[in-house]
């Protein structure tokens, strides 16, 4: 009977001791709603990831709660992508857990400049004109391909915390860029035959992707403000000159000055947001919505 007992019992031991010794998933902290997703593609079932930017906030306006704070002092990871406000919590960020990595996607990277509508110079010349300020281009993750080269980045840093799943992080991150090659192909057949290859957009946030792809945005704002009377009527004129007859903003953003734009020139106001966090469906629909801003321009 005693030995039947102990049988009984380490069968049970057997079948236990590895539900409780199983790993717990990695908490990884990220910036913004697209590296959520570039982390739970890569990380799998062994990651539980939390973005601080939450849908409808900007990144350029926002401040960490306090309950995130309390949140990131039992992290694992925090990856950021060189948004200003990370900047500005660096510090705050390792007093709460000095031990956690700190890996910064935007490393490595020459970022680019930000175009601003220079609502001086445009009233001077009498003619809307972009120019490109000090301030540095954080919106990386607007082109897959720099998001490829990310993805190495998140691998190695996941493998270096849990060596043990390094082969699921390996064949995570080959199925994702594979998944990105094929967005960057679909984007190029997208856009192969738009002819007007400048377009309007509110916020100059799809840099890398107007880059990537042979484009060329046109801010409205200049360091975050709405344009004057003058610099309106100017860039309107633009905006005549060039055909366009779409305007895109983000949801971040107020839509008076492209509605007024829109307005004068008979056309539309179109949401693109480069926070959503369906990255693949949303830049293949960017890059619609660019293609059929030329259709609406083409006369009929």
């Amino acid at each position: 009977m005693f030995r039947q007992n102990r049988l009984i019992t380490l069968l049970l031991l057997a079948f236990v001791t590895p539900l409780t010794h199983a790993a717990e998933p990695l908490r990884v902290f990220v910036g913004v709603l697209p590296q959520q997703t570039f982390l739970e593609r890569i990380g799998g079932e062994h990651v539980v990831v939390e973005a601080l930017v939450k849908p409808g906030q900007s990144p350029h306006t926002y401040d960490p709660t306090p309950s995130q704070i309390a949140r990131l002092a039992d992290a694992d990871l925090y990856v950021g992508i060189g948004l200003p406000f990370e900047s500005a919590w660096t510090a705050r960020i390792r007093s709460v857990n000095p031990a956690m990595p700190m890996l910064d996607l935007s490393k490595g990277f020459s970022q680019r400049a930000m175009e601003a509508h220079d609502h001086g110079a445009e009233d001077a010349a009498h003619g809307a004109d972009t120019h490109y300020h000090h301030e540095r281009d954080p919106h990386l993750w607007t082109s897959p391909m720099l998001v490829k080269q990310m993805g190495g980045e998140i691998a190695r840093a996941l493998t270096g915390l849990d060596p043990d799943h390094a082969a699921d992080y390996a064949a995570n991150l080959a199925v994702f860029e594979t998944d990105l090659d094929a967005l960057d192909a679909d984007i190029r057949a997208t856009l192969a035959d738009v002819r007007q290859r400048r377009f309007m957009v509110f916020h100059p946030a799809w840099g890398y992707f107007a880059d990537a792809y042979q484009l060329t945005q046109i801010p409205i704002e200049h360091d975050g403000k709405e344009p004057g009377p003058r610099s309106l009527a100017a860039l309107i004129d633009q905006a005549r000159r060039e055909n366009v007859k779409v305007i895109f903003v983000q949801p971040q953003f107020s839509r008076k000055s492209a509605e007024q734009v829109a307005r004068a020139i008979d056309g539309r106001v179109e949401v693109i947001d480069n926070l959503a966090p369906d990255y693949f469906a949303n830049l293949r629909q960017v890059a619609e919505a660019i293609a059929a801003s030329e259709r609406d321009a083409s006369p009929r």
